[in-house]
C-alpha cells in the first residue's frame, strides 16, 4: 500500500510539473492573447494552478465565484478586500461587464472619509478600468457609457471626455434610448449647443419611429413626448440666453435685453483658517441669492505631478492600480452656499492615510463653472459663464472656452499641521477682497433675480425682489404648443434683422411682432430647428 501511494505521489508531482512546463510553453500565451488584458500593462505571471483551471474550462466559473465573494465583502462594508478580488475576476474572465462597471463604482465613489468626500486619487484607476472593459467588449455600449458617466457625473470637468464616450456608446446597436438622450445635455456642458440640438432632433426621429412601430405604445410615445420637451426647452433658453445672437456675431448681443446682459458680479471672497492639525474652516461671500451654487474646493499638494488648476488630469494612468499614490493629498469638496455667505469646517484629521500631507506646500484652489451649473443659474449666467463676472476672480484661461470664478490660496505642511512656529499661532490665508461677514444684510449690491421660462417671480427664496436689484424684468418667452412643422418662442428685445423661416421658407414674425432669429423649420413634421445666423 506505501509502496503504491508513493507511486501515486510520483506520478502526481510529474503531472504537476508537465502542466507547469505546458503553461510556460504554450497556455500562458494562448490565455494572454485571447483573454489577458491588453494594452494596460497588466501582463502578471500566471501561476500553474489558474493555468489548470483555464485547461479545465473552470475560468468563467472561478470569476462567478471570485465575484460572488466580493459582493460579500461590499455589503460587510470590507471594501479593501473587494478590489483584489474584482481584478482577479476580470483577469479570469475579461467579458463579465458587470464586474468591470461595478469595479468602477467602487473605485470613483465608495472609498470616502469620515466626512463622505471621495478619494479623488483612485478615480484616474477607476477610468484605466473602463478604458479595459471597453477593449475587452467593444460590441456592447455599457463600458463606454459607464466611463463616459464617471466623465459626465463624477469628474464634472474636461467634458469633452464624456461626450467622446457618450458618443461612442451610441455607436453600439444595443444602446439604450433613454442613455442616448445623456449626449445632449453632455454636448451642452461642453460649450457645443447647436450640436446637442442636432442630436435632440436626431433622437425624436427615432423615438417618432417607434411610436409609429409600436402603435402608440405608452413607453415610447413618454420618451417621444419628454425628448420633444426637451427640445422646447432648449430653443427658448438659446434664445432668453442670447446664444444665437453671440453666434452671428454682429454685435446684436450687446444691443439686445438678453436674460445674460448685463453680467452680473458674482463677488467671491475666501478666507481659510487652520482650526486644528489638519483641520480647516473655510468662509467667504458669493452674492448669488439662490441655490445651487456651490463653489468647488480643491486642497493639494503644490507639486501633485498630474494637477491642474482646480483639478487634475484625471485620465494619466496607464493601468489600474489597487492602491493609490500613498505620499499624495487630493481633497475635494463643494462649499454650501447660503444667504450669500459660506462657513464650512473641513476635517481631514480622521482620515491620515487619505490625507498623509507629506509635501511642504498646498495649494486650496476655488472654482466655480457655470457650465456644471443647474439650469435655473444658467439661466443668468449663460451657456459659457458669458453672464457671469467677479471683479477680481473672472479667468477665462483656466477652462479655455470659459468664463470662470477661480481662486487660490497657499498653505504650507507646518501651517496644516500646526507645527513649529504654528503650534500656538492660528494660521490664516485669505483673499485680498476679503472682508467678515457677520449677516445677509452687510453684503450690498444687486440681489441675482434668476429668470426663469415663464417669468421672473416676484418672490426670490422668501425675499421680495425690488425693482431696484432687479437685474433681468421683462417679457418672458412663452412655448407654443407643438404643430406638425415648428415650435417657436417669442421675446421682446430681439434685433429687427431676426427672422423666422417655416417650411415653405416664408418669413413670419411671432408674439409680440418682434422676429426671432434664425429659427428654421428644417424637416417637416418635426418642430423647429434653429441655426445661426452668422
Amino acid at each position: 500500500m506505501a509502496k503504491r501511494r508513493g507511486t501515486l505521489l510520483i506520478i502526481a508531482l510529474l503531472a504537476l510539473v508537465a502542466q507547469g512546463v505546458v503553461h510556460s510553453a504554450y497556455l500562458r500565451d494562448r490565455w494572454l492573447a485571447d483573454y489577458g488584458p491588453k494594452n494596460f500593462g497588466v501582463r502578471e505571471e500566471l501561476s500553474p494552478q489558474y493555468a489548470l483551471i483555464q485547461l479545465l474550462g473552470f475560468r468563467e466559473f472561478i470569476s462567478d465565484i471570485l465575484w460572488v465573494r466580493a459582493d460579500s465583502f461590499f455589503e460587510s462594508g470590507n471594501y479593501d478586500a473587494v478590489l483584489p478580488l474584482i481584478r482577479l475576476s476580470t483577469w479570469l474572465d475579461p467579458h463579465n461587464i458587470d464586474v468591470f462597471a461595478t469595479g468602477m463604482w467602487h473605485l470613483g465613489y465608495n472609498f470616502t472619509d469620515e466626512e463622505q468626500r471621495s478619494d479623488r486619487r483612485y478615480i484616474p484607476y477607476a477610468l484605466a478600468l473602463g478604458k479595459e472593459g471597453a477593449e475587452h467588449n467593444p460590441t456592447t455600449y455599457e463600458m463606454f457609457f459607464e466611463t463616459g458617466w464617471m466623465w459626465y457625473h463624477k469628474i464634472d470637468d474636461d467634458y469633452e471626455n464624456a461626450v467622446s464616450w457618450f458618443k461612442a456608446a451610441n455607436e453600439r446597436p444595443d444602446m439604450l434610448q433613454a442613455r442616448r438622450n445623456l449626449l445632449s445635455p453632455a454636448l451642452q456642458r461642453d460649450g457645443k449647443v447647436l450640436e446637442a440640438l442636432d442630436w435632440y432632433y436626431d433622437i425624436l426621429e427615432r423615438a417618432e419611429q417607434r411610436v409609429k412601430d409600436t402603435q402608440g405604445d405608452y413607453s415610447a410615445t413618454s420618451m417621444r413626448n419628454t425628448i420633444e420637451n426637451n427640445i422646447d426647452t432648449l430653443i427658448v433658453r438659446m434664445v432668453q440666453r442670447g446664444y444665437l445672437a453671440r453666434q452671428r456675431n454682429d454685435g446684436s448681443y450687446d444691443l439686445g435685453a438678453y436674460d445674460t446682459r448685463p453680467p452680473f458680479d458674482v463677488g467671491f471672497s475666501a478666507r481659510v483658517t487652520v482650526e486644528e492639525p489638519r483641520v480647516i474652516r473655510v468662509e467667504g461671500t458669493w452674492n448669488v441669492l439662490p441655490v445651487g451654487t456651490r463653489i468647488r474646493i480643491i486642497l493639494r499638494d503644490e507639486d501633485f505631478e498630474h494637477g491642474k488648476e482646480a483639478g487634475m488630469n484625471w485620465d494619466y494612468a496607464e493601468s489600474v492600480q489597487l492602491e493609490p499614490p500613498a505620499d499624495a493629498t487630493f481633497m475635494q469638496d463643494q462649499l454650501y452656499v447660503r444667504n450669500r455667505k459660506f462657513n464650512n469646517r473641513l476635517d481631514m484629521s480622521k482620515d491620515p492615510i487619505m490625507y498623509p500631507f507629506k509635501a511642504d506646500e498646498y495649494v486650496i484652489d476655488f472654482m466655480y463653472n457655470p457650465r456644471s451649473a443647474p439650469p435655473h443659474i444658467q439661466d443668468k449666467f449663460g451657456f459659457d459663464g458669458e453672464g457671469m463676472h467677479d471683479e477680481n476672480f473672472l479667468n477665462t484661461k483656466v477652462r479655455p472656452g470659459q468664463r470662470v470664478m477661480f481662486a487660490r490660496l497657499k498653505l504650507t505642511r507646518d501651517q496644516l499641521l500646526r507645527r513649529g512656529e504654528w503650534a500656538l499661532k492660528t494660521p490664516v490665508v485669505e483673499t485680498s477682497n476679503y472682508v467678515p461677514v457677520k449677516t445677509t444684510r452687510a453684503i450690498e449690491g444687486d440681489i441675482l433675480v434668476v429668470p426663469g421660462l415663464r417669468g421672473v417671480l416676484g418672490e426670490t427664496f422668501g425675499r421680495r425682489v425690488t425693482s431696484a436689484s432687479r437685474v433681468s424684468m421683462r417679457p418672458r418667452f412663452s412655448v407654443m404648443a407643438r404643430s406638425s412643422s415648428w415650435i417657436l418662442a417669442s421675446a421682446l428685445a430681439l434685433p429687427a434683422s431676426a427672422s423666422v423661416a417655416t417650411g415653405g421658407g416664408g418669413g413670419r414674425s411671432v408674439g409680440s411682432g418682434v422676429p426671432v432669429a434664425g429659427v428654421h423649420a428644417a424637416r417637416p413634421g418635426t418642430p423647429a430647428r434653429i441655426r445661426s445666423a452668422a
